[in-house]
């Protein structure tokens, strides 16, 4: 998004990808998009939204089953999020795009001008060839989620889960807490210590039941089934990680594969199946993740080859283990791997969905506070330079593997938040002055969980790379770009920046109002006419 956003605005981009794919989690899996609310978001999101929407009816006709389960470009299959990506990006000749190129994050890969505060140039090495290549730019947009760049230029990041004592956040810390509880309601061994841990990641898998495509899964050689084990006295027992005193209801096949993994429907037979969050044991893999964020590559190669053992195994636990109940591992057969995704892969997922890595420490630093509002029925605070507004709850993975007479995994939980406005200030970070960090964001733990879904990135990409123009045409600092300039360029291309319900790109005085809310003139959620 930031490569497009900077390339309608006449400028020569390179797009450097470490895969043969570009398109990160939308194009590996994540086709059910996380968002609270619908329209929060708007600009290069929403025209992606629009692409993958036509794309279905193009083929399907406008009353097929598939227009109606890609939810209006909401969901999508793997293979059609990178499609639409690809066109979007296609269609700039300006876009440079190299594949197979690997930035490690190290000092002596970056050259900085003599002031120290800008970098001149990069050096990649070519995956296919083995050749270190050197890049020049004049702006540079680290839009990776692990933050290698910002990190070899040395600017400031942080990585650690924050204590409740510091910011005074909500499920800040060492918590532990019963799914759909009260905020409040918390768990023996909850203290709200900080720590250096990291949220756990996974597979976003898109599993099919649809015989025609389905792909049977295979016992991975490293298969460990004490891995799995406590899964059988859950199914037995109908243990959740949830409200206590109360059963679970409306999660898709809950009694049988549904216990493993969360799905949503996508089109044409297939799911998104993320990690159950009512689930002990399921597909995120807890503590084994901890060095990702500041390892090399050849680690993160290693343990996304243990991550899709350790996957592959809890399918086939769940499709075979003799402990479990027949009628379970029934209907956990009719699940495999979609055929026609990920075909240069054995169907499986190609990139780790890398939930938290670095943390940049920005002009700004976002905190729960930012996403909650301080009265009931309000607002969360209204930044005046906001670059997008964004919507989803609270949202952390587990921090550790399931621990005995805990009512659910360390740092697994969800807190309500309502929609917000993002501050332009988290994207910068401090001591250089060339970088933009759409991705690897300022914000603590808590903050972040919520700004780390794929609309809000998208968003604060385009942002990006709109700023990377401004700062170009007026020969200044990225932290000095002229904010109200940065509004009036993402408004004209239909981004959001403050949510209103009666308000939409498009209106005849769409901007009017954004700006006006900006300003602190209209504080309610609908704008007064």
């Amino acid at each position: 998004m930031a490569a497009i956003a900077a390339a309608r605005r006449g400028r020569s981009v390179l797009l450097l990808e470490r895969s043969q794919h570009i398109g990160g989690l939308p194009a590996n899996g994540l086709g059910a998009t996380d968002i609270a609310t619908r329209g929060a978001t708007g600009g290069l999101f929403a025209t992606f939204l629009q692409r993958v929407r036509q794309h279905y009816l193009h083929k399907f006709g406008e009353n097929s089953p598939q227009v109606n389960d890609c939810s209006d470009g909401y969901h999508f299959e793997p293979h059609v999020g990178e499609m639409v990506l690809e066109g979007m990006v296609g269609e700039h000749r300006n876009i440079t795009v190299l594949r197979l190129r690997q930035f490690d994050a190290l000092p002596v890969n970056l050259k900085k001008h003599p002031d120290g505060k800008t970098i001149a140039a990069l050096r990649v090495a070519n995956r296919q060839t083995g050749d270190v290549e050197t890049y020049v730019g004049k702006v540079f947009v680290d839009a990776t989620y692990e933050g290698d760049l910002i990190a070899a230029a040395g600017c400031p990041w942080r990585t650690r889960r924050e204590g409740k004592s510091e910011h005074h956040e909500p499920l800040a810390g060492k918590v532990y807490k019963a799914w759909a509880t009260r905020p409040d309601e918390l768990g023996d061994g909850t203290t709200g210590e900080g720590d250096d841990t990291i949220q756990a990641f996974n597979y976003r898998l898109c599993l099919t039941d649809d015989p025609a495509i389905r792909v049977a899964i295979e016992k991975p050689r490293t298969y460990r089934r004490e891995e799995y084990a406590s899964i059988v006295e859950d199914v037995k027992q109908g243990r959740y990680a949830y409200r206590p005193g109360a059963t679970p209801t409306g999660e898709k096949e809950l009694q049988g594969i549904g216990r493993v993994v969360n799905m949503v429907t996508l089109p044409n037979r297939k799911t998104d199946s993320n990690n159950q969050h009512l689930a002990f044991v399921s597909t995120d893999l807890p503590e084994e993740n901890y060095p990702w964020p500041t390892a090399d590559w050849a680690w993160r190669d290693a343990f996304a080859l243990r991550l899709r053992q350790y996957t592959l195994g809890l399918l086939w636990f769940a499709q075979n283990d003799l402990d479990l109940p027949e009628s379970f591992r029934s209907d956990c057969l009719k699940w495999g791997l979609a055929q026609d995704e990920y075909q240069d892969n054995d169907h499986f997922p190609r990139q780790v969905y890398v939930r938290e890595g670095r943390r940049i420490e920005g002009e700004y630093l976002f905190t729960a506070h930012d996403a909650i509002p301080a009265t009931e029925g309000g607002r969360p605070p209204v930044h005046g330079d906001s670059i997008t507004s964004s919507h989803y709850a609270l949202d952390s993975h587990a921090h550790h593997k399931r621990e005995p007479g805990r009512v659910h995994l360390d740092g697994f939980l969800s807190h309500p938040t309502r929609p917000y406005t993002v501050p332009y200030r988290v994207i910068v970070p401090r001591k250089i002055d060339n970088v933009l960090a759409p991705v690897p964001v300022s914000g603590t733990h808590i903050g972040f969980s919520t700004l780390r879904m794929e609309p809000c990135w998208m968003a604060l990409g385009e942002a990006a790379g709109e700023a990377a123009h401004l700062a170009l045409k007026g020969g200044v600092a990225m932290r000095s770009v002229n904010i109200e300039a940065l509004q009036d360029a993402l408004l004209e291309k239909g981004a959001v920046l403050m949510y209103f319900k009666d308000a939409k790109p498009g209106d005849a005085d769409f901007a009017a109002v954004q700006k006006a809310g900006l300003r602190g003139e209209m504080t309610g959620w609908e704008a007064p006419r």
